[in-house]
């Protein structure tokens, strides 16, 4: 495969690039409706041809948030890329909401939590100062900002893929804390294959807390 086309609001997968260098062109009228990750690099902004060259063996991905779809030529053919994270794997999965007994037997979940929100790709459990958060296998929770608090993730398992502020980190050992201040893009991505592999993720926050101070930039869960 040597061209693709991504549909408005919907991604590539997270690939890992053969032992040649990669050069990728795309009309330079739609570099302002891409978000990019080339390696360790998360580029929202300031996209440039240069942007578009990807090493040998380094991770890319290209997130079309525009409203038209997104063209794209590769100077090479990239079928045989290994995928990392496809966030469409499941799109055409049955929807059910993961319940909080699958956690409360696997884990040691704390008493005291005050709330749950359950969702097909992510469970996540309230305490009065803190969330914990886990991640189904091969789901990415939305890319988002928050206008009004301040968070810290804490990895307690799985070793996910971390983007925050313009860092992608990859496969993060336990005990790893990372920082998103307010405004920051951030996100976590369990590429685990394992059916029963979840990423389990501490989170702190300070600042006023409230779910709808939350801005989903890309949100690959909701399906088109």
């Amino acid at each position: 495969m040597k061209k693709e086309r991504i549909s408005a609001e919907r991604s590539t997968p997270l690939r890992e690039n053969n032992s040649r260098e990669l050069s990728i062109a795309i009309n330079q009228s739609n570099f302002q409706d891409i978000f990019l990750i080339n390696g360790s690099f998360f580029i929202t902004e300031g996209i440039s041809n240069s942007d578009l060259t990807i090493s040998p063996n380094t991770y890319y991905m290209i997130i079309n948030y525009g409203k038209s779809p997104l063209y794209i030529n590769y100077n090479h053919d990239i079928s045989s890329h290994k995928i990392i994270y496809d966030p469409y794997k499941y799109e055409s999965s049955q929807r059910i909401n993961l319940k909080p007994e699958l956690f409360l037997k696997r884990y040691n979940i704390p008493e005291g939590y005050i709330d749950t929100l359950p969702k097909w790709y992510s469970f996540k459990f309230t305490y009065p100062d803190y969330n914990l958060i886990f991640v189904r296998p091969e789901f990415g929770l939305s890319i988002q900002i928050h206008r009004y608090r301040n968070e810290v993730w804490e990895i307690l398992d799985g070793k996910p893929i971390i983007i925050t502020g313009k860092k992608v980190h990859y496969f993060v050992e336990t005990g790893i804390k990372f920082q998103n201040p307010i405004n920051t893009y951030h996100s976590i991505i369990n590429p685990n294959k394992e059916k029963n592999k979840f990423v389990a993720i501490k989170e702190y926050w300070n600042g006023k807390f409230n779910e709808n101070d939350i801005e989903r930039i890309f949100n690959p869960n909701h399906y088109k």
